[in-house]
């Protein structure tokens, strides 16, 4: 999930060091593709999106609804790394749906407002339970369903974090998968999917994540289990799985359950069959690169149809899926990666006995629960709206272009070349005007005053400004050149800051600050600093360091 300038060239596979660098299971010819996110294809027209009415019986108990004729285009709202206040919810969803979304896929972590034993995985910032009742309302009042996302095995960090769970890791040293055969596991993970699903009645999925169970088999439970079952991992992952599944089924039987499938890749059609998991749970086919081997995913494909599973969703992304600390959006990277999934949605009459359902827009914003930011949500906009256009088109066509450069409020759109001419008039536009400017010129600008000018290195060098001492007569040539540049960059970062405020908490913004602008301010700031001190010492003699 990766993203960095406007257009990297991160378009090679990634060499698979071990099985943890990625998932178990890895790929069969052990390369992995990198993840990719960048702008949306066309939005759909406010007409075109289907009103599902909330069916309940006269007791108020809720009814499964029909989502067979309809293809679901969900935008994956990732909590866990800058998640936005509650009012920006309230101008983004309308956007979401009119730009063509008919879903939302939240992965909530410690953004959810758990009570009780669980209260402990809550950030600082959760939102609370008005909080999440409103972002409920606001899916439904603009069409979209909400599916939660609740990580069931791997990717626990939030949870495996903190001391009073932390025996309950797969290996004690690391906090990202969980221990299967600890008695205390299931009962955990159980309770986080009861408190998320009581507060989502009106939810036809859930997504239970499974993916990139890192350190599967390491700890010395496993180690136990595998050697009295014949080291069979995948047998090992499909009974926590299964249990899962299973109480989800009993305790939620109107809930269809979605899962990440890169755990199932190596698995045999007989082991997938024989664990029972294709009756109530559906694949989520994901890629994140712009140059599909078809046949692969055409074997993918057969694989879970043979296994016995009804239904297969993919999984794209639009943006956190080209670099852990991405700030800014390769669009034509995702374009180019939902045009490939456009191919493999058209030839999926290929395969008549599982149903495409819908594919999930990934927008990751970390890589785990440790990582750095990836790009904001404001910054991925514009790609969200390309790739669900190229998603509709098959290609970011004229047309589509145009209606998309009009929704967003841009004069143009060149999603190869990743330029959006204008400023745009979307929610968050400003952020991304912003952010576009901090990407693009201040490591260059603020670098030529540090590193790049020969006045300045030849008068207010490091040893100079150690030592207290300068020409007076040479630094005023450069006075401006420090000064002011300090000061442009200052204005820009306090007017960013304000709109960052407007959106998201503060440790949010201190996070992005910290990353993508102090790195480069900090030395110019010293400078301006140093300068204007000793400047006003009058050429003074050096400081002499006696020895």
């Amino acid at each position: 999930m990766i993203s960095d300038s406007p257009c990297p060239q991160v378009t090679q596979q990634l060499k698979l060091e071990n099985k943890d660098d990625f998932f178990w299971g890895g790929k069969e010819d052990g390369l992995v593709n990198p993840i990719i996110r960048d702008l949306p294809p066309e939005p759909p027209r406010e007409e075109e999106i289907p009103v599902r009415p909330k069916i309940r019986t006269a007791a108020g108990k809720i009814l499964s609804k029909d989502f067979s004729h309809i293809e679901m285009k969900l935008v994956h709202l990732d909590l866990k790394g800058a998640p936005p206040k509650v009012s920006y919810y309230e101008q983004v969803f309308p956007l979401f749906s009119k730009l063509g979304a008919n879903g939302l896929l939240i992965e909530y972590e410690d953004m959810f407002p758990f009570t009780g034993e669980l209260e402990i995985l809550k950030s600082p910032y959760a939102y609370s339970e008005d909080d999440l009742k409103k972002i409920l309302h606001l899916a439904e009042i603009n069409n979209l369903e909400v599916i939660p996302l609740v990580q069931t095995f791997g990717h626990m960090e939030y949870v495996l974090k903190h001391d009073k769970h932390r025996g309950l890791r797969e290996v004690e040293r690391y906090p990202n998968s969980l221990n299967p055969h600890n008695a205390e596991t299931l009962p955990l993970v159980k309770m986080i999917l009861t408190q998320v699903l009581e507060k989502h009645p009106m939810s036809s999925w859930v997504h239970i994540g499974s993916d990139e169970v890192y350190h599967l088999g390491e700890g010395q439970d496993s180690k136990s289990w595998l050697n009295g079952n014949k080291g069979d991992l995948g047998k090992m992952f499909l009974n926590h799985l299964k249990s899962v599944v299973d109480f989800l089924h009993n305790q939620f039987p109107e809930k269809n359950q979605l899962m990440w499938d890169d755990m199932l890749r190596k698995l045999s059609v007989q082991i997938i069959k024989a664990s029972g998991i294709p009756k109530y749970v559906s694949p989520v086919l994901w890629l994140y690169h712009g140059n599909f081997d078809m046949a692969q995913i055409d074997s993918y494909i057969s694989k879970y149809e043979k296994s016995g599973f009804k239904n297969i969703w993919f999984a794209s992304a639009f943006k956190g899926a080209s670099g852990p600390a991405q700030m800014w959006t390769p669009t034509n990277l995702h374009m180019k990666n939902h045009q490939e999934w456009k191919k493999v949605i058209d030839r999926m009459r290929k395969f008549p006995k599982i149903h495409y359902s819908g594919i999930a827009l990934t927008g990751w914003q970390r890589y785990d629960h440790y990582s750095a930011l990836c790009e904001l949500l404001p910054v991925g906009i514009p790609s969200l709206a390309v790739c669900l256009k190229t998603l509709k088109h098959g290609q970011f066509t004229p047309e589509a272009e145009k209606d998309t450069a009009n929704i967003l409020g841009f004069s143009s759109i060149n999603a190869e070349k990743n330029i959006c001419e204008g400023n745009g008039a979307f929610p968050g536009s400003e952020i991304y005007t912003m952010v576009k400017k901090i990407h693009s010129e201040l490591k260059s600008k603020v670098r030529q005053v540090t590193e790049g000018d020969s006045e300045i290195n030849g008068w207010f060098s490091r040893y100079n400004r150690a030592y207290r001492f300068g020409n007076p007569h040479k630094m005023e040539t450069f006075s401006a050149k420090i000064l002011k540049t300090n000061e442009e960059w200052e204005s820009h970062i306090q007017a960013l800051r304000t709109q960052l405020d407007s959106i998201y908490f503060p440790d949010t913004v201190e996070e992005w600050m910290e990353e993508n602008v102090n790195l480069y301010m900090d030395p110019l700031r010293e400078m301006a600093k140093d300068f204007q001190e000793i400047l006003q010492l009058n050429a003074q003699p050096k400081v002499i360091v006696k020895q």
